[in-house]
């Protein structure tokens, strides 16, 4: 394994942020190669813990030769994120200059060259340049695997339906419970972009057995523990060897996914219609029928009429759920894979 150590200057003299970059080169330059980043949002932690006991392992397989393909990790792939607190509460989904989201407004490009990209001493902000370099260390590799966390949450995966359903391998690798498919989201998210110029191609020129890329919701952000970061490698370890990036005999994978496709225009985004605290009545992972109570927002304590209690608008699974037990008005409550389109679909992502 070679360390590389990026180093972008600040938007004021005086600071700079440093992205570590590590490389293990592989020994067939036909083999399939991969690209692994966690942390794009700072606080969302299960991604880095997963690349932590990843690492040794693939450190492992290069001193023993088994190393076919090459794989660029980057484990904090945000380190202007990682490093906003405020009031001792870490905020890294949104940068603190423009609340802007870390994860949208990545350049779309039309083929894989990168030199259009602004460089790192360009006259633009450090997000900007930051994102520019991320795409220049990512689109080179055949599979980029974007490692993030939801709030409370099982685990999931989000995919292009264009890479469907060969990507089946890594949900069943993950043992990821759901996939949400998308067409075009139109805000250009790290995922989109490092998909669009594989869409680009000919259909008979995209080898989808070769290619993967995908955001990974490893359920949510307190799920960060020594057991879990362990078997979250192991998953990722098994997908790059059923994929022919690492060799290992020991190593098989049953392509078994079972969980339900979901397309985003089917996920029902329940949300607050008023300020308040939050009792749930449902728990992550479970099956609910129409009309279901999901969720009661208490607007005023001590006086149940001030109880709103929302229900389902169609029968389906509890995919997430919010942390935190006070909301806002129109603030998200939890998300519900459904079998049809939502009445409350609108184009984009699914939150800011």
């Amino acid at each position: 394994m070679k360390t590389e150590t990026i180093q972008l200057a600040g938007d004021v003299p005086g600071n700079h942020i440093e992205l570590r970059v590590l490389r293990f080169a592989g020994k067939d330059e036909k083999a399939v190669s991969a690209y692994l980043q966690s942390s794009l949002h700072g606080s969302e932690l299960p991604g880095q813990a997963a690349l932590h006991f990843l690492i040794p392992m693939l450190e492992k397989a290069g001193r023993e030769g088994r190393i076919a393909g090459d794989i660029t990790i980057v484990p904090q792939a945000n380190p202007v994120g990682s490093a906003q607190w405020l009031s001792h509460q870490h905020l890294g989904r949104f940068e603190f200059f423009s609340s802007g989201n870390f994860n949208r407004s990545f350049p779309l490009l039309d083929t894989f060259d990168t030199s259009g990209l602004v460089p790192l001493d360009a006259p633009k902000s450090l997000a900007e340049r930051l994102k520019a370099q991320l795409l220049r260390l990512a689109l080179p590799h055949d599979i980029v695997l974007d490692l993030h966390c939801d709030d409370e949450s099982e685990n999931y995966l989000y995919i292009h339906q264009a890479f469907l359903p060969e990507m089946y391998d890594l949900a069943a690798a993950l043992g990821s419970t759901a996939i949400l498919s998308w067409n075009s989201t139109a805000d250009a998210a790290f995922e989109e972009a490092c998909a669009h110029p594989v869409l680009q191609l000919p259909q008979g020129k995209r080898d989808m057995t070769r290619r993967a890329v995908t955001t990974v919701e490893f359920r949510g952000l307190n799920d960060v523990d020594i057991a879990t970061g362990k078997a979250d490698a192991e998953g990722l370890y098994r997908f790059l060897v059923h994929r022919g990036v690492v060799s290992d005999p020991a190593v098989t994978l049953t392509v078994d996914f079972k969980g339900p496709v979901t397309p985003l225009e089917n996920v029902e985004m329940v949300r607050a219609p008023q300020g308040g605290m939050i009792l749930f009545h449902v728990n992550i992972g479970d099956e609910v029928a129409a009309g279901a109570k999901l969720v009661t927002v208490v607007t005023v304590p001590g006086d149940p009429s001030g109880d709103i209690t929302l229900t389902a608008p169609q029968a389906g699974r509890i995919l997430t759920r919010r942390s935190h037990r006070y909301t806002r008005r129109g603030d998200d409550l939890l998300k519900l894979l459904g079998s049809k389109r939502s009445e409350q679909a609108r184009p984009g992502s699914l939150e800011a």
